[in-house]
């Protein structure tokens, strides 16, 4: 039997979940990076699992890893963030994700984001997007809730919750992973903002695949092309995106 990018995706996501899930509430070690960003035993055990399930399967393709970093090269390379949320991770709060996604040339279409507490995990194979509970419905993004990600760690996104007109059409909250992402493409989120340039990231490579197979507007934050490294929109409808960018403006 055949096993597809799609099935390896989703194996190498829920490897990688197990590990997490092991570590989550329990002592666990920390090793330090840069300032106070920090990686715990639990983000290397999870990226290990992972890289092992895609030696398995497609040991010919190249890994790009959030601890581990580069292995191998050609047109097929598998980005994968083990733990994004570690801050959450080491607090015991349930906000994490484990991000699995392959890229071909310069397009990700096929990705798997786990959510190792809740269980779940969110499936693109490029055309459409699922949750791999229920493979039969479709993803859909569109949403008539106001829930608003921000991250935080730029003056902009914080001035755009100072203006009073976010706040009086927005509900902000603060996950603080790359998993309310995926929820944007579920319908859950109305609308992801970041700032800085997060065009080559490992961190968004498979939310944002399942943003764009679910039909979710995305773009940097003057509304262009995600590659100009000048942040990040996600917004699950155009009107809520094209209300955002104006905000954006004036923020």
């Amino acid at each position: 039997m055949t096993t597809t990018d799609v099935d390896v995706a989703i194996a190498a996501a829920r490897a990688g979940a197990a590990e997490a899930a092991a570590g989550y509430r329990t002592p666990v070690e920390r090793h330090g990076k840069d300032g106070i960003d920090f990686a715990t035993e639990a983000d290397l055990a999870s990226e290990r699992a992972v890289r092992a399930v895609l030696r398995d399967h497609r040991p010919d393709d190249a890994v790009v890893g959030e601890e581990y970093g580069a292995e191998g090269a050609g047109d097929r390379t598998w980005l994968v963030d083990p733990i994004c949320g570690t801050l959450n991770f080491a607090a015991g709060i349930p906000l994490l994700a484990v991000n699995v996604a392959l890229r071909e040339g310069e397009h990700v279409r096929v990705a798997a984001v786990a959510d190792p507490v809740a269980g779940d995990v969110l499936v693109t194979d490029g055309e459409r997007a699922w949750a791999e509970s229920d493979p039969a419905t479709a993803l859909s993004a569109g949403t008539d809730n106001r829930l608003v990600e921000v991250d935080l760690t730029s003056l902009r996104t914080r001035r755009l919750l100072e203006l009073p007109a976010f706040a009086e059409r927005y509900a902000p909250r603060g996950a603080a992973t790359s998993l309310a992402v995926a929820w944007v493409a579920a319908g859950r989120f109305a609308a992801y903002v970041a700032d800085g340039d997060v065009s080559q990231s490992v961190h968004y490579a498979a939310g944002l695949a399942l943003c764009r197979s679910t039909g979710c507007v995305v773009t940097d934050l003057e509304g262009g092309p995600v590659s100009s490294g000048q942040g990040l929109l996600v917004a699950a409808t155009g009107d809520a995106h094209a209300d955002l960018l104006a905000l954006l403006a004036r923020a």
